[in-house]
């Protein structure tokens, strides 16, 4: 079983930069997919990003490809979420999470592991 810890969020003005990190233990971290998913207040859990097993292949929500970027390193078991010129709706707790059988994927429900999450709050 993978154990997946977050951490990197915090308070940011809107057009700042953040980058998350996801620290994993366990089994082969790069036996493993990994995703990101964040949750507002009230809101769903929705998918912000996915990368494959290597690395190689990503995959982003389409509102929010153009200023994040998924990278991985598996030496290092970690996996990062850089988020660039944020607004305030990026405000939310942001969850890192791997899937048990599958490749890269984005939906939720296909995800086995995951994180406590890490807060991120963007002012206006």
């Amino acid at each position: 079983q993978v154990q997946l810890v977050e951490s990197g969020g915090g308070l940011v003005q809107a057009g700042g930069s953040l980058r998350l990190s996801c620290a994993a233990s366990g089994p082969i971290f790069s036996s493993y997919a990994m995703g990101w998913f964040r949750q507002a207040p009230g809101k769903e859990r929705d998918f912000v990003a996915a990368i494959s097993r290597s690395g190689r292949t990503s995959t982003y929500a389409d509102t929010l490809k153009e200023r994040f970027i998924i990278s991985r390193d598996n030496a290092k078991n970690t996996a990062y979420l850089q988020m660039n010129s944020l607004k305030p709706e990026d405000t939310a707790i942001y969850y890192c999470a791997a899937p048990r059988r599958r490749d890269i994927t984005t939906l939720r429900h296909e995800y086995d592991y995951w994180g406590q999450g890490t807060q991120v709050t963007v002012s206006s």
